[in-house]
């Protein structure tokens, strides 16, 4: 990891959404809208109980996460980004969305599924460590994360989409024990998907 880097903060999210209301095309990009087909083809139960999104932006994926959920908990770092999705989502009274810079913020509740998508690798090592294990200590035995990241690397990030789905790969199947076990990856030429099972 290069030590100059650091977790990209609240504040140079909100400055990208200052310049660009949809800084990475969420909603108008053919790419993302085939990615969502796929996010939500990987989700493998009808219906969750209790669902937390991490890295919501606009709500673009919300949208289609909150038909899959009885209830929802969508948050991003960028204020600009959660008035957004609030706005986008506003009719839909089992969604709720909040400012929250994890792996600092995190909810108290658990989940039956946790999405981390095009989150990771804005994080040091030292903080997706700590993410990681806050979502897995937040997931109920049998519950699903899965994980949606672009692959090629970025130099402002301080991590590429490969490293971070390897930290939770390292979690599972290497011992009995551990704590998820790793049902289904999905490689595209610019992005993957890896999803857990919480044993």
């Amino acid at each position: 990891m290069d030590k100059n880097k650091k977790t990209l903060d609240a504040a140079y999210f909100n400055e990208l959404y200052v310049k660009n209301r949809d800084p990475w095309n969420f909603e108008s990009s053919e790419y993302e809208k085939n990615k969502y087909v796929q996010t939500m083809l990987i989700i493998p139960d009808d219906v969750y109980a209790n669902v937390f999104e991490i890295g919501c932006s606009n709500g673009a994926l919300s949208m289609l996460l909150q038909s899959r959920s009885q209830k929802l908990l969508s948050v991003d770092s960028s204020s600009i980004a959660v008035a957004n999705a609030k706005k986008r989502l506003s009719e839909h009274k089992h969604v709720t969305v909040k400012e929250m810079e994890v792996p600092r913020d995190f909810p108290s509740q658990q989940f039956d599924l946790i999405l981390l998508s095009e989150v990771g690798y804005f994080m040091v090592e030292e903080d997706l460590l700590l993410l990681r294990d806050k979502m897995i200590d937040a997931l109920l035995p049998g519950g699903h994360l899965l994980l949606v990241h672009w692959t090629p690397p970025v130099e402002e990030f301080p991590l590429t989409g490969d490293q971070v789905h390897e930290f939770f790969i390292s979690k599972s199947g290497m011992e009995p024990s551990g704590p998820l076990a790793h049902l289904k990856n999905k490689t595209e030429p610019q992005y993957r998907m890896d999803l857990f099972l919480k044993k």
